[in-house]
């Protein structure tokens, strides 16, 4: 119970990595905001909220923050992705995925600022990709936008360096979620292959050969709150 007492957001928090993430923080006594855009996978604490929408974060942190008193740890899990050849994609779909992956960041990081730098040890976990640290065909606006958030991430640990609060990422291949589940569809619609062949596509893109376990994911940003590291853009892959 090393979190006990302190109040922790999860975005995207119902499904998932950020599910796991919220159960990882409550074993270890913290009490766990659950946002989210379906109220309905979030449970009791649970907070409707589009990340892409400023009003929306700030009414929902604001919520979270009458309930369960100030931010003391927010990990940015909310994401999305999507495949397509540059040469297709559109501004709208530019713009999605900045939105989601970047925008959202930023709308929560500003949000709930104040309240990780007025607690004894504030901290920032985003859930980025290796995306953010690598380069791969077919994902182009969703490349761009997890480097952005690994950026963001590390301009604020340097900003707040000098404070209490820590701020780091963790970038993770491809992990057994509902997201991967999609991309397989996607890749087996496009091309043909069955099911499990684009599975063993996406399988070999880690370096481990096999798909990621949301509570591996878990673990390493637990590890991250409860350390003194700061700056860092941990890969599991």
């Amino acid at each position: 119970m090393r979190l006990q007492g302190r109040h922790a957001i999860v975005t995207g928090g119902g499904t998932g990595i950020g599910a796991a993430i919220a159960a990882a923080l409550e074993a270890e006594g913290a009490t766990v905001s659950r946002i989210g855009r379906r109220p309905d996978r979030l449970g009791a604490n649970g907070f409707a909220a589009d990340v892409t929408d400023r009003a929306q974060v700030d009414a929902a942190f604001a919520a979270a923050r009458a309930a369960h008193g100030p931010i003391a740890i927010l990990v940015n899990n909310a994401g999305a992705a999507a495949g397509i050849p540059f040469a297709r994609v559109t501004s709208a779909l530019w713009r999605d995925m900045l939105a989601v992956n970047l925008d959202g960041v930023f709308h929560c990081c500003q949000a709930a600022l104040g309240d990780l730098l007025a607690v004894p040890s504030g901290r920032i976990v985003t859930i980025a990709s290796m995306a953010g640290l690598h380069g791969f065909a077919y994902a182009s606006p969703y490349i761009a936008a997890k480097h952005g958030a690994v950026g963001l991430s590390r301009a604020l640990a340097a900003e707040y360096a000098g404070t209490n609060l820590r701020v780091n990422a963790v970038c993770p291949g491809f992990v057994d979620s509902d997201m991967t589940a999609d991309s397989i569809a996607n890749i087996s619609n496009k091309t043909g292959r069955s099911p499990d062949e684009a599975l063993a596509e996406l399988a070999r893109l880690n370096p481990s050969g096999r798909l990621i376990a949301p509570e591996e994911v878990a673990r390493a940003a637990i590890d991250l709150i409860l350390s003194d590291r700061n700056g860092e853009a941990l890969e599991i892959a």
